[in-house]
């Protein structure tokens, strides 16, 4: 799984983008704190760092 559709499914949960640090996206829910997606082109994200991103956005029933 890419940085990029980690991305879009926060965005589809509420997750807005903030600000671009390098090649860290970081998105921000209110409420929440702030989380960094790594985007890093067509490269995939290793599948512990998806499933812990996407768990700290509290997003449930997606696997990478």
């Amino acid at each position: 799984m890419t940085g990029r559709a980690i991305i879009k499914i926060m965005k589809r949960n509420g997750w807005i983008l903030d600000r671009i640090s390098g090649s860290h996206h970081v998105m921000v829910k209110e409420g929440l704190r702030s989380i960094p997606v790594p985007v890093h082109g067509k490269k995939d994200i290793p599948k512990g760092l998806a499933i812990a991103i996407l768990k700290q956005a509290g997003i449930k029933g997606i696997r990478p």
